[in-house]
């Protein structure tokens, strides 16, 4: 049984720990087995390609690696700033994900 995630596909991160600390960006990708994410711009690393029929030229693409989940944080959308998030029934029954600090959803 696999744990259940602070972060989801679509949310607004923070770095917080790394060579990319204090970036922001939107979580593109969650691998859950590895416990990462691939964050929009941040963690960025050269990938040397051969040709193939997408990029007949070949060459060197930049694109974003995964980084661990415990080096981000949820963005409060209330204030801007990094929160923690918490869960609580919403008023349709179903559990929300809220911020800790404003205490507002995130949707």
């Amino acid at each position: 049984m696999q744990t259940k995630l602070h972060i989801k596909k679509g949310d607004t991160v923070v770095v917080i720990a790394g060579n990319y600390k204090g970036q922001q960006g939107k979580v593109l990708e969650v691998i859950r087995e590895k416990t990462r994410a691939i964050v929009e711009g941040v963690n960025m690393v050269k990938k040397h390609t051969k040709p193939n029929a997408e990029n007949p030229q070949g060459g060197i693409v930049e694109k974003e690696a995964p980084i661990h989940l415990s080096n981000l944080m949820h963005v409060d959308p209330k204030n801007g700033g990094k929160t923690r998030i918490g869960r609580k029934l919403g008023s349709n029954g179903k559990l929300v994900r809220y911020s800790k600090k404003s205490g507002e959803e995130i949707k």
